[in-house]
């Protein structure tokens, strides 16, 4: 394959595409990412994708109010922790700390909508780019392979994928970050430590823990309301 071969090649799998008609992919990757959520097993395993999505979630947030992204690590037990370096308290501070658990639901809601509307090799290439500027920034060998083997199945995916398989994964894997951004969110309220972002912002901030905590709720609602929006019509067709 020569050099504008594959430029043609590539170009034709970042432009959209009309989205596969309604059937049995919506079904069957709702029903993909719910097992994978409920299955302790696939979970333990799985869950390590919410994991990259909320620490480049504080990422992102804190590069984006001038603080500077150093590196961030996921842990053995799929828990994670990116660092920033900038004021210690602040309004960029507390932003990029808060932006952690709204991202997987943020996330999950655009690969949703782009399923459904025939964007989704433009989104696990972007996804793809994202993942691959990251692993400059990964601190532990096993965070180095977590990155590395997610922008693996990405890669694959975007490019040997069929358009069908394409729109099944890309849907099941955004209803998979909101479903798994409420579990992470559960896990929270039920054993929270000093450690976790609503504590730490309760010390930024006068606001207590509970009430971001309530804040991360409403986020995740607003994006589970708007990935239902799209999702409906899709449903109702098949009734």
């Amino acid at each position: 394959m020569d050099l504008r071969t594959l430029g043609h090649e590539i170009a034709e799998r970042l432009l959209p595409d009309a989205a596969p008609a309604t059937g049995w992919w919506v079904p069957a990757a709702l029903l993909v990412a719910l097992v994978v959520v409920a299955l302790p097993p696939a979970w333990r395993l799985a869950r390590l994708a919410v994991t990259i999505v909320h620490e480049l979630g504080h990422a992102s947030v804190g590069i984006l109010l001038g603080r500077r992204f150093t590196g961030f690590v996921v842990s053995a037990d799929m828990s994670g922790h990116a660092v920033t370096v900038g004021p210690r308290r602040g309004f960029g501070r507390v932003a990029s700390t808060w932006a952690g658990y709204p991202a997987p639901a943020l996330v999950g809601a655009v690969l949703v909508q782009i399923a459904l509307h025939g964007w989704a090799p433009t989104a696990l290439f972007a996804a793809l780019v994202v993942l691959v500027l990251s692993v400059v920034f990964t601190r532990t060998l096993h965070t180095l392979a977590a990155v590395l083997g997610t922008a693996a199945a990405v890669g694959a995916l975007w490019w040997w994928g069929s358009p069908v398989l394409t729109a099944v994964l890309t849907l099941a894997g955004g209803v998979f970050l909101l479903l798994g951004a409420w579990r992470h969110l559960g896990a929270v309220i039920r054993r929270g430590g000093r450690g976790d972002d609503p504590a730490q912002l309760a010390a930024l901030t006068p606001v207590p823990g509970w009430g971001w905590t309530l804040c991360f709720a409403v986020v995740l609602a607003a994006c589970t309301w708007w990935a239902w929006t799209a999702l409906a019509p899709h449903l109702l067709d098949l009734i």
